[in-house]
């Protein structure tokens, strides 16, 4: 259990120094207790009071590094159950799955497509971050030369595999990549972790129950090792969410560090060949609560959906996603283009573009710096007026990257229309529609 302010006060040296930036020590134990400030802002904290402090004041749930370089990728270190308690710190990770029963022929084809899925989205990389690499038995070297393949992906590599021979064989390729090595339960445990020791990679754990994984974890940890990850998968969608639920609320409600770590979900074993019950669940368990995400191989269509609710799920509430504001060409646009001024809330943007683009017409959308804030609400801020829109066009060069001298705003502040005609004179400024749906018509009617 995390310590209070007063426990953290008693292991304090009494300096009263402000060298951590508190005016006394018992506000500083204070900051550290409500998490404002770590232990090791203390300059003079004994090496044993320190290395007693930050474990006892560490998150309930461990933050756990997986990868290397661009792959490297961090997991768990949450400190609550929802969103709206406190911003969640690691993003969920989506992986696709092979296996070693596949041919060199289907296996290039499914690396293909993965690589396939990556763009960026509000001014983050969107892609399969894991390459799920399942072992089937059918003998070491043929798992060997998949785990090759895979390395050379450009993915962080999970390494599906409970036979202690080929696991071994396997890491001896790509172990210092750092991947995960996803193969201990309750009969091999000791094996695979001294494997996964061996090899300083993460080690997952699986089990047949909830109850016997929470022993297996137990007994790693007693044999010294807490670099985990758990494979909390069911037999069912029914029973994995009930385990996934239980280990996140384990650790953090209950406080038990033993249930603690990052998890793992193969949807893809509970939805076999299914991608749209597979998408259906990969839903479900970025909302609750899986770490590492393991699919078929996704496609674009699939990734959109998922990448967008884990946006929502993974900023921070007090902080609105915002497009970068600039010029957007949509539908073939050129200079001579019409353009469409609007705000750099992303929900604004994502419902503004997608009509325009369903409409066929090209148009330069503009988007405007208003802090993220949608259209009316801006207005009312003062973000969005024809001040701030006159500096916009002159710091981004519109009137010399543009030819067009139409401009169409937003319904809803059809008010500006006369201010933002005094402030650019020479633009045509024509008042579009209330709503976004209401654009496919508009700009057909009006080209």
């Amino acid at each position: 259990m995390a310590l209070k302010g007063l426990d953290i006060f008693k292991l304090t040296p009494k300096k009263n120094c402000k060298e951590c930036g508190s005016p006394t020590c018992m506000a500083f134990a204070m900051k550290v207790a409500q998490g404002a400030v770590t232990i090791d802002k203390c300059p003079y904290m004994s090496d044993d009071a320190l290395a007693t402090l930050s474990e006892a004041t560490a998150p309930l749930m461990k933050t756990i590094t997986v990868g290397t370089g661009a792959n490297e990728h961090k997991l768990g270190g949450e400190t609550v159950l929802f969103r709206h308690e406190k911003t969640l710190v690691n993003k969920n990770l989506y992986a696709a799955t092979l296996c070693s029963c596949m041919s060199a022929e289907e296996v290039d084809a499914a690396i293909a497509a993965v690589k396939k899925v990556d763009y960026e989205r509000i001014g983050e990389r969107e892609f399969v971050e894991f390459l799920f690499l399942n072992y089937a038995g059918n003998g070491a070297d043929k798992y060997v030369e998949l785990v090759k393949k895979a390395a050379e992906a450009d993915r962080a590599l999970i390494l599906n595999c409970t036979d202690a021979e080929a696991a071994k064989a396997a890491l001896e390729v790509c172990k210092a990549s750092k991947p995960i090595l996803n193969g201990a339960n309750k009969a091999n445990a000791a094996e695979m972790s001294a494997i996964a020791t061996a090899a300083g990679v993460t080690l997952g754990v699986g089990a047949e129950s909830i109850e016997e994984l929470y022993d297996t974890v137990k007994a790693l940890e007693a044999a010294g090792n807490k670099n985990l990850v758990l494979d909390v998968t069911g037999k069912d969608a029914k029973e994995t969410l009930k385990n996934a639920v239980l280990v996140r609320r384990t650790a953090l409600k209950d406080g038990d560090r033993s249930f603690g770590y990052p998890s793992i979900v193969n949807i893809n074993k509970l939805a076999d060949g299914d991608m749209h019950m597979q998408t259906a669940l990969a839903a479900m368990f970025t909302l609750r609560y899986g770490s590492i995400l393991v699919m078929g191989i996704p496609g674009y269509a699939e990734a959109l959906a998922l990448y967008g609710l884990r946006q929502n799920i993974y900023t921070d509430p007090q902080k609105p996603m915002k497009v970068e504001p600039g010029i957007y060409a949509l539908n073939g646009a050129d200079e001579n283009s019409v353009c469409s001024l609007t705000v750099d809330f992303a929900l604004t943007y994502f419902l503004v573009s997608g009509e325009y683009e369903r409409s066929k017409a090209p148009v330069n959308l503009l988007i405007s710096d208003a802090s993220g804030m949608s259209v009316l609400t801006a207005w009312a801020a003062g973000k969005f007026s024809a001040g701030t829109i006159k500096k916009f066009f002159d710091e981004y060069d519109i009137e010399n990257k543009v030819k067009s001298r139409t401009l169409i705003i937003p319904g809803k502040v059809a008010v500006m229309k006369g201010e933002i005609e005094a402030k650019l004179p020479g633009w045509n400024v024509v008042v579009g529609p209330m709503e976004a749906v209401q654009l496919v018509k508009f700009i057909k009617d009006y080209a």
